[in-house]
């Protein structure tokens, strides 16, 4: 428990210091959009840009673990969307609710965790992990997301505006600029690289500062949003890694080391990217902060009773 305990008290400060700052009034009541703003035009693109970029066919296939972990996801992500749908839920809530049970910390916590774990023999699977969690995932959301914001329900012209919006989403179109990159075996300037990391470096701290300031302006909302919060918490802590070791053990017959590194993985907790998401959009935010919050805080026994009846 005290690795999982040292990996996270980092994400725990900097959540502290954004809610600290902001009922001091050091931040003001717009501190939080804009920083959030930051992360999703600059700091986030040139992350997503660097991973695409730097990513190699040979070290992204893993057949067995990307196949375990992908569906884990997808299976949440689809059952999640299902049942607030019935709700009912808007399209756009309903998928930020899918990225909340869904969209694991694989970055901030995943590669710290599993590299102190398992070594260096996990950074194949984690870099799979979160390329899958951070492009793929993200995407297919944002997809929903645009889909249900659109008023027009005209087949092709709901198409049409989905498409304008998509190429026009710099969280989409930086992967896939960054993939290109990858795929015609260019090498980035020295200057492209340092900036590129440098900006990127940023984008999970200033989210996590992001978040501890919409907490600190959200603690008197009377919502009674416990509920769906545990719900999404369960699914996200209990169900997704289940249905890893499920499709890992029973259906894919991987090996007990990239077993245990798919479930570790699948039980990260929500990372900040549905936050994003909900405050870009607009969206309701209250449910999809406590989540994150509430996740990061459950992880730590969650984690460290798997990684105990696993050893």
């Amino acid at each position: 428990m005290l690795t999982t305990v040292l990996v996270l008290v980092p994400i725990f400060a900097l959540i502290l210091v954004g809610y600290l700052y902001r009922r001091s009034g050091i931040l003001g009541p717009h501190s939080t959009t804009e920083l959030n703003r930051f992360v999703v035009y600059l700091a986030l693109p040139a992350l997503l840009f660097d991973i695409m970029a730097h990513t190699s066919v040979a070290a992204f296939y893993q057949p067995g673990f990307i196949a375990v972990f992908g569906l884990s996801c997808a299976i949440v992500f689809a059952i999640t969307i299902a049942i607030r749908l019935r709700k009912p839920r808007h399209l756009a809530d309903a998928s930020i609710d899918g990225l909340n049970a869904a969209y694991g910390n694989t970055g901030f916590i995943g590669f710290p965790l599993t590299l102190i774990v398992f070594g260096k023999a996990s950074l194949a699977p984690t870099t799979a992990a979160a390329i899958i969690t951070v492009c793929v995932l993200f995407g297919v959301a944002i997809v929903l997301i645009e889909i249900g914001l659109q008023a027009e329900r005209r087949v092709l012209h709901l198409a049409s505006k989905v498409g304008r919006s998509l190429v026009k989403n710099p969280l989409l179109l930086s992967p896939v600029l960054g993939g290109l990159v990858a795929a015609t075996g260019l090498s980035l300037p020295d200057s492209v690289e340092v900036f590129l990391k440098l900006l990127g470096g940023a984008a999970s701290p200033c989210a996590l500062v992001a978040l501890g300031l919409f907490l600190a302006q959200n603690t008197e909302t009377a919502q009674n949003d416990t509920p769906a919060t545990l719900s999404l918490v369960g699914l996200k802590l209990i169900l997704q890694p289940a249905v890893a070791w499920v499709l890992a053990t029973l259906v894919f017959g991987l090996s007990p080391a990239l077993t245990k590194m798919a479930v570790v993985l699948a039980a990260m907790p929500t990372g900040t990217g549905p936050f994003m998401l909900a405050e870009f959009y607009g969206r309701e935010a209250g449910i999809t902060s406590k989540a994150i919050l509430i996740s990061t805080v459950v992880s730590l026994f969650t984690i460290s009773a798997y990684l105990t009846w696993a050893a």
